[in-house]
């Protein structure tokens, strides 16, 4: 009985690319803030509402459809100085953990878990929002988060850098992602 309780409760839902983003912001010459987005996103959250501390959360991005804005920035960024897009077309976000359980507009939870960046994986945790939940015009249930983290890209080995004449370096260590996701519910 219980295991069909269980069942019943999780549900699947699927990420919506076109109301969703995943954006970056590093420091150019340490002075600007350069951003990007990735166009191509994928993603499934699986959980039980009543133990949200059990979702699941994968999130696929397409390292080809890096957008910064700059043509010629965006095929360094795919290149082998960054991501190696031919070798490792994907960077993955596998959830392994939630901390905190939202029930209303505005409430704060944490998301920790692996991001998978050229092969290396290193342990993220992201300070999320439920922005909320309900249904849309066509009788779909969806429900909206956002989330931040700053992680330094040299813990996936993308240490290509210069030094530049007025001292640090041209392009920063940290990196900053933003997150806005719409999610559908699977029937």
């Amino acid at each position: 009985m219980t295991s069909t309780a269980t069942q019943t409760a999780t549900s699947t839902w699927q990420l919506d690319p076109a109301h969703s983003s995943v954006e970056f912001a590093v420091k150019h010459m340490m002075m600007t803030t350069v951003r990007g987005r990735f166009k191509n996103v994928q993603g499934t959250l699986t959980g039980n509402e009543e133990h949200p501390d059990g979702c699941c959360v994968e999130v696929t991005l397409d390292v080809g459809s890096i957008d910064t804005g700059n043509a010629d920035r965006d095929a360094h960024l795919q290149s082998g100085d960054f991501f190696d897009a031919d070798r490792h077309p994907q960077i993955v976000f596998r959830s392994q953990g939630v901390e905190g359980a939202p029930a209303k507009p505005g409430d704060r939870f944490r998301v920790t878990g692996d991001l998978i960046i050229r092969d290396t994986s290193s342990q993220v945790t992201l300070d999320c929002v439920f922005e909320g939940r309900g249904p849309d015009p066509w009788s779909k249930e969806r429900a909206g988060f956002s989330g931040t983290a700053e992680i330094d890209r040299r813990d996936w080995g993308l240490k290509w850098n210069q030094t530049i004449e007025t001292g640090g370096v041209l392009v920063a260590h940290n990196v900053r992602i933003e997150l806005e996701v719409q999610f559908v519910k699977a029937e």
